[in-house]
């Protein structure tokens, strides 16, 4: 989250990182503050913070990882010439404008903001400009994955996210709490409210992956992390076909496929 850290701090963090653990960083770059004023003014220690100056954010970051210039007066230390990987976060248009401005990957938070998904792809790949670094563009989607043992148990334990998000958009944000059957989504009921606020894959492993399937979207890279009630996976998911992915996502399936 950008517009709460200084450009050089970003770059000297990372590139520490970097350092130490050389081909295995990327840097993801968001404008949203991701967190209510209080934190962020503790975290920035400024009140003058402008998310509208993302960009030029971008920007400084980039050239403080690339190779510094001949009389550079600011150098990251370290970070100048590790060239970091840098993608670009975003749940709107704006972030795909200025991914695709920069020839940098795009990632857009569908698991918890899908209204302008296609818009951005189709803004982003449209507007795309080849470079060395990226010469065509790519795109990596956040998608929601909750797998058990039986359908009825994956939804059983989704209950706790849709609880939580529905918390947090009614500005009363908690800790995930245990799943209950109150939240359990009714997958028949047209009128659930929280249907189309988040791309959810939910379901027994084979249930997941014929929906992973159908939707043409390919798992690039994944882990699981264990929690209470099970295992709660975080995927990292590229689409192969936008259309069919388009045609799948924009349909009844917006909530949980």
């Amino acid at each position: 989250m950008l517009p709460n850290h200084a450009p050089l701090q970003v770059a000297e963090q990372f590139g520490t990182l970097e350092s130490l653990f050389p081909g295995r960083i990327d840097l993801g770059l968001g404008r949203a503050p991701g967190t209510d004023r209080f934190a962020t003014i503790a975290l920035r220690r400024m009140l003058n913070a402008d998310p509208d100056n993302f960009p030029n954010d971008v920007l400084e970051v980039m050239e403080f990882l690339a190779e510094p210039r001949p009389g550079q007066p600011v150098r990251a230390v370290p970070g100048a010439g590790l060239q970091v990987p840098i993608w670009i976060l975003g749940s709107s248009t704006f972030g795909a404008q200025v991914a695709a401005a920069f020839s940098l990957p795009f990632v857009f938070a569908s698991h918890f903001a899908p209204a302008m998904l296609f818009d951005a792809i189709g803004i982003y790949r449209e507007r795309f400009r080849p470079s060395a670094q990226l010469p065509a563009p790519y795109v990596m989607l956040g998608v929601n994955v909750v797998a058990a043992n039986t359908d009825d148990e994956a939804r059983f334990l989704a209950s706790s996210g849709r609880q939580s998000f529905a918390s947090l958009r009614s500005g009363r944000p908690i800790q995930l709490p245990p799943p209950s059957k109150e939240w359990e989504r009714d997958a028949g009921d047209p009128a659930d409210p929280l249907r189309r606020s988040r791309v959810s894959f939910v379901g027994a492993l084979g249930t997941v992956a014929q929906h992973l399937r159908d939707a043409h979207v390919n798992i690039t890279c994944g882990y699981c992390t264990p929690s209470r009630e099970g295992k709660r996976a975080i995927v990292v998911l590229s689409v192969s076909d936008v259309k069919k992915a388009q045609e799948v996502l924009r349909g009844e399936s917006l909530d949980e496929i």
